[in-house]
């Protein structure tokens, strides 16, 4: 008979296995750096600075401690760190690279296919000389290889190098060194990646098994389908068949929604499972997320667990935004209690908060609300503004 996971538990395990169950104000040195983001599986990066870029913010939501410079130099500099795609852009541990080789040969047959249908015919042909042209000339950013005739527009306006370049990193020939105001400097990956890391071969199985077991791991339950939604490595096909093959490893359980719906069957690795029962709670302050962070990246899962609807209303037209245009979900120790509006005035030196809403049963208590304000101060100061300064009507 299937284990029955209760609700709350569940919201600690996910959080747990989030890295948001730590002390976020214990020092977080380059090396423990590293660790969490080998933890989590990867950062999402992403250009959006309306308080702070998605990378920094994600990381600094878990520990506030955490220091930009010791992101870059695992990236730029000790090459512990490289930057591809899961679901999105993405900060990866380079002791993945060997597995992300089958991510490379299977992006190739993709993209050549999808891209065929709205470039130019022969676009191919700027491949080999871009390569070429960086190989020999050293690390480029896209501008310095655009053709001057060309110009600029949307996704489906590339420049031919633009296009090469993006086709290159994309199936792993280049990578990036580095960033320039965050525009992505490219070179040649064997000069990057290190040595024992781009040479190593991972067999099409291991690569399945560590896909799907890796993806288990940091979520501590999940169906086959959001085994294969975790890195965007396998096909949910492949993620089922994953499941069957490795049936005498994990534990069927039935995880509880919020709502007190029907519970979701799912899997877990029997072996962590008494583990993950005994979760404790995560620290009681209220923390502001991204966007972009990985404990609402699945929206449905979020919905389930936590009873949060969340949406990013970037690309929706204002008249029709419920919300506002980027608006930051709010965890208080194991719940999501809310979103706030704001944005970081540098000019001014100020993080202006335009709009609070908190989730329906959560008061606006004033030991709550300072304990948020806590964390805007906090926030403001990592941002590099000197003060929160709230907006009339912001509650």
């Amino acid at each position: 008979m299937a284990y029955v996971i209760d609700n709350q538990t569940a919201r600690r395990i996910f959080l747990e296995r989030q890295g948001l169950s730590r002390p976020p104000g214990k020092a977080l040195s380059r090396q423990d750096l590293l660790a969490l983001i080998h933890d989590l599986g990867f950062v999402q990066v992403d250009s959006i600075g309306t308080v702070e870029r998605a990378h920094h913010q994600i990381l600094f939501s878990r520990n506030q401690t955490y220091r930009r410079e010791d992101l870059t130099a695992l990236l730029e500099q000790d090459r512990l760190l490289f930057e591809h795609w899961t679901h999105d852009a993405s900060i990866v541990p380079v002791v993945f690279f060997p597995y992300w080789k089958h991510r490379f040969a299977r992006e190739e047959s993709r993209i050549l296919e999808r891209w065929r249908k709205w470039r130019e015919p022969g676009f191919e042909a700027a491949f080999e000389e871009t390569y070429r042209r960086i190989a020999e000339g050293g690390p480029a950013l896209s501008r310095e290889l655009k053709e001057g005739d060309h110009k600029s527009g949307g996704w489906w306006n590339w420049h031919p190098s633009k296009t090469a370049l993006e086709f290159l990193w994309r199936t792993g020939k280049l990578t990036i060194r580095g960033r320039e105001n965050f525009q992505k400097i490219y070179d040649v990956s064997e000069k990057c990646i290190p040595r024992g890391h781009f040479d190593a071969e991972v067999s099409h199985e291991a690569f399945m098994d560590w896909a799907c077991r890796e993806a288990l791991i940091r979520l501590g339950f999940a169906t086959s389908g959001e085994i294969a939604a975790f890195w965007h490595l396998v096909s949910p096909q492949e993620a089922k068949q994953w499941v069957e093959d490795h049936s005498a490893e994990l534990e069927e359980v039935l995880v509880m929604p919020l709502s007190g719906d029907k519970p979701r069957p799912s899997f877990s690795l029997s072996k962590h499972l008494p583990q993950l029962l005994t979760t404790p709670a995560p620290p009681a302050r209220i923390r502001v997320l991204s966007p972009f962070d990985p404990l609402i990246r699945d929206r449905a899962r979020t919905e389930r667990l936590f009873g949060f609807f969340y949406r990013i209303e970037v690309f929706v037209p204002e008249p029709k935004r419920e919300y506002g245009y980027y608006v930051f979900p709010l965890l208080e120790g194991d719940r999501l209690i809310g979103r706030i509006d704001m944005k970081a005035n540098r000019k001014a030196g100020t993080l202006d908060v335009k709009r609070l809403w908190l989730e329906k049963g959560v008061k606006a208590s004033s030991g709550r609300l300072e304990k948020l304000d806590a964390e805007l101060r906090r926030l403001a100061k990592f941002t590099g503004v000197d003060r929160v300064v709230y907006g009339e009507g912001w509650l």
